[in-house]
């Protein structure tokens, strides 16, 4: 048990999550992000600052570390992060362009996530294992059916 040997922080495994599925590498951000949403259930939906990064073999639910501070608002927001980077939701409202292009895992299937504000609309997404559609981009809003890879202007 380390505060910085081994030990899970949320926060910094969703931004190695978002990194991994913007380079292409899908099934190691799906592992990472699921992994992280695993332990978030595991701890009632409250992630810590940091847990020990045990190996499952050897513990069947996330070991907290003693003096994590719980919640935490960086690991508090490190669902949100692995949610966009699932779904691959790219706002780009200067352009007036949306990327979305979801790899969700079958296990969290169906998904529905409401309530996305953007450019003064409320927007949702919704993914099943057939398809997945946007709804309520506003107006000037042009949804592109594919990932924002990493050499795709923003503007």
């Amino acid at each position: 048990m380390s505060y910085h040997n081994g030990s899970v922080w949320p926060h910094d495994n969703a931004i190695c999550a978002a990194g991994l599925m913007r380079y292409g590498f899908v099934p190691q951000a799906q592992q990472v992000a699921t992994g992280i949403l695993e332990a978030a259930d595991r701890f009632g939906g409250r992630l810590p600052e940091l847990f020990c990064g045990f190996d499952r073999g050897d513990f069947a639910s996330p070991v907290a570390y003693p003096t994590s501070c719980s919640p935490q608002a960086w690991a508090a927001a490190a669902p949100f992060l692995l949610l966009r980077t699932l779904l691959r939701f790219e706002p780009a409202v200067p352009s007036g362009r949306v990327w979305c292009a979801p790899e969700v895992p079958a296990r969290l299937l169906p998904l529905r996530i409401e309530a996305l504000r953007i450019a003064g609309g409320v927007a949702a997404v919704d993914v099943s294992r057939q398809d997945w559609h946007v709804e309520g981009l506003p107006p000037g809003l042009k949804l592109i059916r594919h990932a924002r890879t990493p050499l795709t202007s923003m503007r």
